[in-house]
């Protein structure tokens, strides 16, 4: 099981569960030092020792090198659990020269998938309740930068990761493909901006461990009781807003994804 992410919030709290359910957990994230500790979080709490990975995905090199080292180390990978991502509060661009959150949030996690694919068994992708907020247009992945608004911005990465997931599980019927509403999670997502932490301390959000509950369910799941390519929520089949269900938006979003980090479409 690789979770990306896996430093905090969902993708440790999903970890956790997961190695103590007896799978064999591999955990990828950015800052080598949250990593470690993630790491013996997930020892101390079920007995064994997860492998780790440092990759960021603000450096889509990063992601390439990651894809290498994870095929090197592994013949399968019965889940790819795509959790890792990022809101930015302010217009941002990455050294690849995209808006940091369609980048981290989407563009990455596809170059990964797809550097994979071929390994993979199944792919669980962590999207939101906030797609309703995004504007996609896939011949224009940076529009956002333009009258920049965070959570604009993050439901556009949000919305390509719907979008993402139907598509996968049209191109690779093979792979069962899922993503996922967490709900609102209190983590330390927007640590960045003191309103958003101080809301995070006050409003009644739900704990990482609860987030993690759909995640989980449906890496473990049979396949048979669940929809390729299905936007779940509290283990329970959900349908996405309009624009993120769209299968020509998808497939327009996948030709433009696959350009954008050089790989054949």
């Amino acid at each position: 099981m690789v979770v990306t992410g896996a430093s905090s919030g969902i993708g440790l709290a999903a970890a956790v569960d997961l190695a103590c359910r007896g799978d064999r957990v591999v955990l990828v994230g950015r800052d080598p030092a949250r990593l470690q500790a993630a790491a013996e979080r997930v020892r101390e709490t079920s007995g064994e020792r997860p492998e780790l990975f440092r990759a960021d995905f603000a450096v889509l090199d990063d992601v390439r090198r990651l894809a290498g080292r994870l095929r090197d180390a592994y013949d399968r990978i019965d889940v790819l659990a795509n959790n890792a991502g990022a809101i930015a509060l302010q217009p941002l661009t990455t050294v690849d020269g995209f808006e940091l959150s369609i980048q981290a949030n989407h563009l990455a996690p596809f170059l990964l998938t797809n550097l994979l694919a071929d390994r993979i068994g199944r792919i669980v992708v962590t999207a939101s309740g906030a797609h309703r907020f995004g504007t996609l247009d896939p011949d224009d992945l940076n529009a956002p930068l333009r009258g920049y608004r965070p959570m604009g911005a993050y439901g556009t990465s949000k919305q390509a990761n719907i979008l993402f997931t139907g598509e996968a599980a049209r191109r690779w019927p093979g792979i069962p493909a899922h993503s996922f509403h967490p709900g609102v999670v209190r983590t330390r997502f927007a640590n960045d901006s003191r309103l958003v932490a101080l809301g995070m301390r006050l409003l009644p959000f739900r704990s990482p461990e609860k987030g993690a509950e759909t995640l989980v369910w449906l890496a473990n799941q049979d396949r048979s009781r669940l929809v390729d390519g299905g936007y779940y929520h509290d283990r329970r089949l959900r349908r996405p807003y309009r624009k993120a269900a769209d299968p020509q938006l998808a497939a327009r979003l996948w030709a433009a994804s696959a350009k954008a980090v050089g790989i054949a479409d």
